[in-house]
């Protein structure tokens, strides 16, 4: 693999935070506009790279009263409901026992394309099934579409048909660095530096992996991977997991490491570089359940809004049997396994990328 400093993921994924804010909020403002004039959010991308909206005509044929139009999401609820399914991407793959690249990979394949456009427009439940899918096919995990949507019940043209779109999404940049190979050099690395410690000292150096593993999947489901190169990322991971207990010297490992690299950013950056990490984790949004299926069901009708009625219908008859409906909730999948049992998949060693 290219080195980190001359990828498209360096130069063009790398992003700053006010920039990401304006990304969003530019695809949000341009949903509620095709809302407005469409009556529908979903929209189409064709072969040619126009954009295909909903027909009026069609809407009000389907039962759409004439003038009415949906509530759009908020942002905020946008940004929730693409955490969720970030959340569901470590599901499945761990479901699959897909190793830790791939769901890095589906990951910011899934991030990356929301950038560019709204939940409104594109089923997030599709695009996160489509970024899996061509994860597993760059990194040469091969798992074919019918594989997928049947392990998880889901119908496996929804992948295929949107195969396309999430590629155009992308730029077509496919290159992708995760934090959890830049975690494996470092704890190789760790452990060849205290093996004359002993093997409690290389057992501290494990479990301190272990641990550091939870971060970083907690980090991949905020802006953190948008924002910071994969090295920071992994340190930051590997600092948070070693605060508690202590085991590990890893500010003299880290110094070390700057001095080996021969670089001009100090030990001051790389701090800052990590105190910024943490407090986009900690600012990230945390996902209720109930908020999720309440903007779920706004999201449907912003795609649909033929489900409007159907869904005022329901909660009429509901008051009737003065019960509550029982509501569709987005899909469930298996419950997400240890991230260290994916980890078990061999790798090279190398130098961990993207530490400046």
């Amino acid at each position: 693999m290219a080195d980190f400093s001359t990828s498209s993921h360096c130069h063009h994924w790398i992003l700053e935070r006010q920039t990401l804010v304006e990304k969003v909020h530019a695809s949000n403002q341009r949903a509620q506009e095709a809302l407005k004039k469409y009556g529908a959010t979903r929209v189409e991308v064709q072969a040619d790279g126009s954009l295909a909206y909903p027909d009026i005509a069609e809407l009000e044929a389907g039962g759409v009263r004439k003038g009415t139009i949906p509530e759009h999401l908020t942002v905020q609820e946008e940004v929730m409901i693409r955490k969720f399914y970030e959340g569901k991407i470590q599901q499945v793959c761990a479901a699959f026992s897909f190793p830790n690249k791939i769901q890095a990979t589906a990951i910011l394949y899934f991030k990356r394309f929301y950038l560019n456009w709204s939940v409104m427009e594109h089923d997030p439940k599709h695009i996160m099934l489509t970024c899996i899918y061509i994860s597993c096919k760059v990194e040469e995990f091969h798992v074919s579409a019918e594989e997928l949507g049947k392990g998880i019940q889901q119908d496996p043209q929804v992948v295929l048909k949107n195969e396309l779109t999430v590629l155009q999404g992308l730029d077509f940049e496919l290159i992708v660095y995760a934090p959890y190979r830049s975690l494996d050099g470092y704890t190789f690395d760790l452990e060849n530096a205290v093996q004359g410690l002993g093997s409690v000292a290389v057992k501290n150096v494990q479990d301190l992996k272990e641990q550091a593993l939870f971060e970083v999947n907690d980090m991949m489901q905020t802006d953190v991977p948008l924002m910071f190169p994969p090295g920071q990322i992994a340190l930051a991971a590997l600092r948070k997991a070693n605060r508690e207990n202590r085991k590990v010297d890893l500010d003299r490992y880290m110094k070390g490491l700057i001095n080996r690299m021969g670089t001009n950013h100090t030990m001051a950056e790389l701090e800052s570089a990590m105190d910024a990490i943490e407090t986009v984790t900690k600012e990230s949004v945390h996902v209720e359940e109930e908020s999720v299926r309440r903007i779920d069901r706004k999201l449907k009708i912003c795609r649909n809004p033929q489900l409007q009625d159907e869904t005022k219908k329901r909660e009429r008859k509901g008051k009737q049997k003065q019960k509550k409906p029982q509501e569709a909730a987005p899909p469930a999948y298996p419950k997400q396994a240890d991230p260290a049992m994916n980890h078990g998949v061999k790798r090279r060693h190398g130098e961990p990328e993207g530490v400046f």
